[in-house]
């Protein structure tokens, strides 16, 4: 996996990620009470964005956005799986699907090595690995219970609104660096 670095979230990190080479997926429309709370990225070849609000039922809740090219690694390293990618998911239907800039998007549940701890969803947009990794796992429900949309944040033309930098991102819950 490459080096990556994480960014707290305030419009440097905004402008900063409006230069990435791959797309920057947000929700968006956020959910009611989400903020955007932190960005990583890997070279022009990942991003991720970091944000957190109320769960459905189960308390706060933690997602992060992956987008990555193949064989990069950081969204397996966030799901805490040992290789570069999800392994083989095509075996079995998607799950459901996403909108991301206007096209559906399937997405499998990955479940196999993944710790108990979180939710791992793993898809193809726009010639790249799309990743959701939730935690607590239970917040899973809010990709597809909630019609999730997904926006490229560098075409978005307002502002998004931020919270506290996300632990997920640095510390617990964040991919090693190699």
């Amino acid at each position: 996996m490459l080096p990556h670095h994480s960014h707290p979230p305030g419009p440097a990190a905004v402008e900063l990620m409006r230069g990435s080479a791959v797309p920057v997926w947000v929700p968006w429309p956020l959910p009611a009470g989400w903020l955007v709370t932190g960005f990583a990225e890997a070279g022009d070849r990942a991003s991720v964005v970091a944000v957190s609000g109320p769960s459905l039922s189960y308390g706060p809740a933690d997602l992060l956005i992956i987008s990555e090219e193949v064989g990069v690694g950081l969204g397996s390293a966030y799901a805490g799986l040992p290789g570069p990618d999800p392994g083989d998911i095509a075996d079995r239907p998607p799950i459901t699907k996403i909108d991301a800039n206007g096209h559906s998007i399937p997405l499998w549940v990955v479940r196999r090595g993944v710790p108990a701890d979180r939710a791992v969803y793993v898809g193809e947009a726009a010639g790249r690995w799309l990743w959701a990794v939730a935690w607590p796992a239970e917040a899973g429900n809010l990709i597809t219970l909630m019609q999730l949309a997904l926006a490229d944040l560098r075409d978005l033309e307002w502002d998004v609104p931020f919270g506290a930098f996300s632990p997920r991102l640095t510390g617990e819950g964040a991919a090693e660096t190699g």
